[in-house]
C-alpha cells in the first residue's frame, strides 16, 4: 500500500462533511482497488485509535468519518455556541420503535405507543432522523417510515445491526433489578 493512497484517502476523510464509504472513495480513486482501500482505512483507523488524540476515525452509517472524542465535546460545543439538540423521551421512544421495527406505518406506532405521535414525527422528519420509504398498499395508501443514515451517525451507530438485540435489554434490565433487590436487602438489615 502506498503512502501517497493513505494521504489521499485521510484527506478525502478530513474534508467531507459525512461518512465516505470504502465504494464511494473507490469511485473517486479507481486506480486502487476496493480491497486497498478497505485495507487502508482499517490502518488508518488503528492509527488513530493508538494516537491518543482528541479524535478518531469512527466507522458509522456505512462509511468512515473522523469524530472527535466524547470528552472533548464540551468544549466543541462552547465554541461552536451551540447546544446539542435534545430529543424529547417521547421523540426517543418513538425513534426506537422505527429503529427496532422498519419500516412501519404509524398507525403501528400509535397502537405500540398508545397516544398520537404525528406531532413528534413531523419533528424527527425535519431533524433528518427519519425518512418516508413510500406508501403501503392498504386503503388510505399510508406513509411507511424508516430511519436514516443520520440517524446512525446521531447515535454513532454503523449499522442497524448494531442496535442491541431487545434480548440483550431485557438482561440488562433484569440485571439492574437484580442488583437493587440485593442493595435493598442489605440496606434493611443494617437497620435492624
Amino acid at each position: 500500500m502506498s503512502k501517497s493512497l493513505k494521504l489521499i484517502i485521510e484527506a478525502l476523510l478530513f474534508a467531507s462533511d459525512r461518512p465516505l464509504g470504502a465504494r464511494e472513495i473507490h469511485g473517486l480513486l479507481s486506480d486502487d482497488s476496493l480491497s486497498s482501500i478497505n485495507e487502508t482505512l482499517k490502518e488508518l483507523q488503528a492509527e488513530y485509535d493508538s494516537m491518543g488524540r482528541s479524535f478518531t476515525l469512527k466507522e458509522i452509517a456505512q462509511g468512515y468519518q473522523f469524530r472527535t472524542q466524547a470528552e472533548y465535546a464540551p468544549y466543541v460545543l462552547r465554541m461552536l455556541k451551540t447546544s446539542p439538540a435534545r430529543l424529547s423521551r417521547a421523540a426517543l421512544e418513538t425513534l426506537a420503535i422505527i429503529a427496532y421495527k422498519q419500516p412501519i406505518l404509524r398507525q403501528e406506532i400509535e397502537r405500540l405507543r398508545g397516544v398520537d405521535v404525528g406531532g413528534i414525527l413531523r419533528t424527527l422528519l425535519e431533524k433528518n432522523l427519519l425518512r418516508i420509504m413510500g406508501r403501503r398498499d392498504l386503503p388510505g395508501r399510508p406513509l411507511i417510515y424508516g430511519t436514516t443514515k443520520k440517524f446512525l451517525e446521531v447515535f454513532d451507530l454503523k449499522s442497524l445491526e448494531s442496535l442491541p438485540r431487545l434480548k440483550e435489554i431485557k438482561d440488562l434490565g433484569s440485571d439492574e433489578k437484580g442488583n437493587e433487590i440485593t442493595e435493598e436487602a442489605g440496606g434493611s438489615s443494617e437497620q435492624s
